[in-house]
């Protein structure tokens, strides 16, 4: 992990679980300068706090407050300086139980969405001048982590075509439909920042076992994310735009 190393990392939701892994997993690459994570209260985030490296920065970001947002990218500005970002990795979410055959819940849905689809899009709107301006510093067409790149954390839930499940087993219909989305928005983003040299990337994790995916789940964090960080290293320009697993195979849309 040397080649490809990204100066500049940001990680959202990076209090527990998937994305306070994913930050340890970064902070072993020595080649990586400045790791901004983000979390919802600073003062609980006591896994986050007991990593030891003075290039890890911590931040206070509530993803549905436009001004926390705000005061996260002018302070992400300061530390970053005239380099841009290289990596944006859109972790934050929540899994809201929802079923077709459930009561009828508008608010339900809405903060469902609202946190992990529109709130994600927000954010990465507002980083988008650093990550133009770290792609900048680099000359050519080829795309990498370590020039400017938006990692979406996805789901398997979120594939249309291997929906074989509905949502009465589990209520895990306004998650998926959240995390469609967030692969939407992953694949216009690719297009649109094609002229910006900027990757773009949706990753499907697999069922972890965390606080959201419950001990029921599959797999570890310390099996998976090991294996999805080193896949961030292999990006390139053939992986714009689509969808994968965290060892890079492809998931269908």
């Amino acid at each position: 992990m040397t080649s490809s190393s990204p100066k500049s990392v940001v990680v959202t939701g990076a209090n527990r679980g998937i994305g306070l892994t994913i930050v340890q997993e970064l902070i072993k690459d020595k080649n990586i300068e400045l790791i901004i994570a983000t979390a919802r209260d600073v003062a609980k985030a006591g896994d986050l706090k007991s990593i030891n490296d003075a290039r890890l920065h911590i931040l206070p970001l509530e993803v549905t407050c436009d001004k926390s947002i705000d005061q996260f990218v002018a302070n992400t500005t300061e530390l970053l300086g005239s380099n841009g970002l290289n990596l944006l990795v859109n972790n934050a979410g929540v899994m809201i139980p929802y079923q077709t055959k459930g009561e009828p819940n508008r608010a339900a849905l809405a903060e469902q969405f609202d946190v992990n689809t529109i709130s994600m899009v927000i954010l990465t709107q507002k980083l988008l001048p650093l990550l133009r301006e770290s792609a900048l510093k680099s000359s050519g067409d080829q795309l990498s982590i370590s020039r400017s790149a938006v990692i979406n954390i996805s789901s398997g839930l979120a594939s249309i075509s291997q929906n074989n499940r509905g949502s009465e087993m589990l209520p895990i219909l306004a998650y998926s439909m959240s995390k469609t989305a967030v692969n939407q928005f992953t694949k216009a983003f690719s297009i649109d920042t094609k002229d910006d040299h900027i990757l773009s990337v949706a990753f499907a994790p697999g069922w972890i076992k965390t606080d959201m995916g419950t001990q029921n789940a599959q797999f570890t964090l310390e099996e998976t994310i090991p294996t999805l960080v080193s896949s961030f290293y292999k990006l390139n320009n053939s992986h714009n735009g689509a969808f994968f697993q965290r060892d890079l195979t492809v998931t269908p849309y």
